[in-house]
C-alpha cells in the first residue's frame, strides 16, 4: 500500500468490493447473516474502517467455508450475531463469546481436518 492510496482510502474501496463479490457467491440464506455482522460490526471501527478488514476477512471466510462444507447458517452463528461480532472485535462481553467460538472454530478446524485425511 502506497501513501496515496493510504490517504484516498482507494485499497478499502477496492478490498470492500472483493468482500461484496465473494458475499455475492454465498447461499442465499447466508447473505442476510453477512449484512447483519457488517451493522454489528461497524461500531468497533476506527475513523477509517482499516481496522475492519481483517475481521471482516475472516468473518466472510468463515462463512464461505461453513457454507462450502454444507452448514447451515444457525450452526454457525447461533442465536447471538451481535454476541459473534462483539467476540470478533474484542469488545465487552467477548471473553465468554470469544471462549465459546473458539470452540467452535476448532471443532470446525478439527472436522474438516478429519475429512481431508481419510
Amino acid at each position: 500500500m502506497n501513501f496515496w492510496e493510504t490517504i484516498t482510502g482507494s485499497d478499502l474501496t477496492r478490498e470492500w468490493k472483493a468482500f461484496e463479490v465473494r458475499a455475492e457467491a454465498l447461499p442465499a440464506d447466508y447473505r442476510p447473516a453477512w449484512e447483519e455482522i457488517k451493522g454489528h460490526l461497524s461500531p468497533y471501527s476506527d475513523f477509517t474502517g482499516r481496522n475492519l478488514m481483517p475481521i471482516l476477512d475472516g468473518a466472510l471466510g468463515l462463512l464461505e467455508e461453513t457454507a462450502a462444507d454444507g452448514q447451515g447458517i444457525h450452526e454457525v452463528l447461533g442465536d447471538d450475531v451481535e454476541g459473534f461480532c462483539a467476540a470478533l472485535a474484542g469488545g465487552e462481553q467477548a471473553r465468554g463469546y470469544r471462549d465459546r467460538w473458539r470452540r467452535q472454530l476448532n471443532r470446525n478446524v478439527a472436522r474438516k481436518l478429519n475429512q481431508l485425511g481419510g
